[in-house]
């Protein structure tokens, strides 16, 4: 009885260590089958971010030609007889994450490295323009480019003959600016404005009032808080351009405005609110328009670069009394000439910029011109205009029109402390009546 109960108890206790075994047996295939699937997750996810942050640093293809110069053959193929044959070999992950690494921070130093190149770029053309020696080898390849191409199309049909001397001396400069850009506005004397009744429209008294000092204000974003409001205002007359405010930034542009010059595009687009807007009013206003260099008037007068004619007679219909004047295209292009002589480059055959213009305007009118960020300060900046939020460089340097060799003439005419001209922005000019020339 004994040794059967034995036996049983026997059998039973075989059949739990078994039963026992399957069970742990089949935990721990259940356990390496949930290892090996984690696992296979993670090495995918780590292998996908790498090649996410490659694809961001460089395109694929880009990526694979850099390792391949980078890392000898030897590591990725297998010389097979004389073809050579090649077997690639797949990088581990720690070289992706190496490779990736190091093209994330190849590129961000190569930003950082072009940055400064532009900013070093820019500070060389501003210690040439406080020292009155620059060039258009010294601008930004892109500011060339656009040069050369106005120089290819000379779309104004430019062909200069005059004699070039960029070695002439300040009173030389000033001599022969004054004998060669006497201010002349369109009168109804000439055709096709004669037969076309523009004495009605024409003011009947030229402009001629000297004063005895005078601010051209620049609409540059340099100005931004110079704090030269009060200064600019303490002269006689001020001088703006084109739609530049002055409520809102008087700390920085002052708040008086006697002349304002205009290009055509301010009288011809609707959104500077020509005839409606309060800055264009109770002020001489000065507009111009880029004719061709050998212009003829009636042409000219059909068809003008911007419709400047109809807005003009539109404005002198309502407000009669309000000296309005159109600048003449011989005065326009004289400075234009006065740059080009002085300078051995071929500038862009287009008119000068606004900025010159009113510079040359408040040299006839006034015996002394203060003339603030035409030639920038140390706050020079991308930022076109203070009143607009648009930045481009050639608003500073010139694309367009000929700014640089402009700004290098204005720095030899005037007189300017360093001090002044990088704090302040600000160069003396004497006016035509204080300048004494040679007969």
């Amino acid at each position: 009885m004994w040794n059967r109960v034995v036996i049983v108890l026997d059998s039973l206790l075989r059949c739990v260590k078994k039963s026992s075994a399957q069970v742990l047996l089949f935990f721990l295939v259940v356990w390496m089958l949930l290892f090996v699937v984690v696992f296979a997750y993670c090495s995918d996810t780590q292998v996908h971010l790498i090649q996410k942050a490659i694809s961001i640093s460089y395109p694929y293809t880009q990526h694979v030609a850099r390792a391949s110069r980078e890392v000898p053959l030897s590591r990725f193929a297998e010389r097979r007889g004389p073809f050579q044959s090649r077997r690639e070999l797949k990088l581990s992950d720690s070289r992706y994450k190496h490779l990736a690494l190091r093209n994330i921070s190849k590129i961000r130093l190569e930003r950082i490295k072009n940055k400064m190149k532009t900013i070093d770029n820019t500070w060389l053309l501003m210690e040439g323009l406080w020292k009155g020696n620059v060039s258009s080898n010294m601008l930004n390849l892109r500011l060339q480019r656009v040069i050369k191409d106005y120089v290819r199309v000379n779309k104004l049909k430019v062909l200069y003959k005059g004699k070039r001397n960029a070695g002439r001396s300040r009173q030389e400069l000033l001599c022969q600016m004054k004998q060669q850009s006497w201010l002349k506005s369109l009168d109804s004397s000439e055709q096709p404005f004669a037969s076309l009744g523009f004495q009605r429209w024409f003011p009947s008294q030229p402009l001629q009032k000297v004063y005895k000092t005078c601010a051209v204000v620049s609409s540059a974003g340099s100005i931004l808080n110079s704090l030269m409001g009060r200064e600019i205002d303490s002269h006689e007359a001020v001088l703006r351009f084109n739609s530049a405010p002055s409520s809102g930034y008087e700390r920085d542009v002052g708040s008086k405005t006697t002349i304002r010059i205009m290009n055509s595009q301010i009288l011809a687009n609707p959104k500077y609110k020509f005839n409606s807007s309060s800055i264009y009013k109770n002020i001489t206003m000065l507009a111009w328009d880029p004719a061709p260099y050998n212009f003829d008037l009636e042409k000219w007068y059909k068809h003008p670069d911007y419709d400047l004619f109809k807005p003009y007679i539109a404005h002198r219909e309502s407000f009669p009394e309000q000296p309005f004047y159109i600048l003449h295209p011989s005065f326009i292009w004289s400075l234009w000439d006065f740059v080009q002589s002085n300078t051995e480059e071929n500038i862009q055959p287009n008119p000068t910029s606004s900025g010159f213009i009113g510079i040359a305007v408040m040299m006839n009118l006034c015996e002394e011109v203060d003339v603030y960020e035409y030639i920038p300060s140390v706050r020079q900046s991308s930022l076109c205009h203070y009143h607009e939020n648009y930045e481009d460089m050639a608003c500073t340097f010139g694309a367009y029109h000929p700014l640089i060799y402009e700004k290098m003439l204005v720095k030899r005419m005037g007189t300017a402390f360093e001090h002044d001209l990088r704090n302040k922005g600000k160069v003396t000019l004497p006016g035509f009546p204080k300048i004494t020339c040679p007969t």
